[in-house]
This record gives C-alpha cells, structure tokens and sequence, in this order.
C-alpha cells in the first residue's frame, strides 16, 4: 500500500451508488489517484478516459473504447463522466 491507496479508495467512495467500476480496478483507482493530485478539481472527461485506456491496454488492448475521447459516441464518454465527478470530489474531500 502506497500514499496512493488511500486517495484511490477516497475517489471510489464518491462514486455514485449506480456505478459499476470494472473488476480488479485497483491499478485504474491508482491512475485516478496520480489524477487528483495533478489535476485535482480541474480534472476532464478526457482526462479520466485517458488513464482509463492506459489501463485498458494491459487488460484488453482490442478494447473498441481504446481511442481518443472525441473520437467516442456521446454514450461512451458519458460513461467517464461519473469517475471524473469522483476524482473532484475527493479533490474537495482531501483538499
């Protein structure tokens, strides 16, 4: 366990209850973590979708999500639109 650990699990307790984070996402919850502390409260749905696809690629690198965020239908990126809320809320959480 690192200094990331806890930020990752203050960023997955805001997620809203109707989220689904993807199995064994505790690499992804750590990108998130590195998120925070780069970004903080300025953290974009791009930003989220990017280290999404850097994790992505070590889990399933044929993944049709693995492509630039603008490139995605409004579904897919409204799909990172709850992890990036997250990230500034514990952004706010941990200020």
């Amino acid at each position: 366990m690192t200094y990331l650990d806890p930020l990752a699990d203050l960023i997955r307790s805001c997620l809203p209850p109707d989220a689904e984070p993807p199995a064994d996402s505790d690499d992804l919850f750590r990108m998130y973590a590195v998120l925070l502390k780069a970004k903080g409260e300025q953290v974009t749905n791009e930003d989220v979708h990017d280290a999404w696809s850097a994790w992505m690629q070590s889990v399933d690198s044929t993944h049709a999500a693995l492509v630039p965020f603008n490139e995605l239908d409004p579904e897919t990126r409204a799909a990172d639109a709850p992890y990036a809320e997250a990230v500034r809320a514990a952004a706010r959480r941990s200020g």
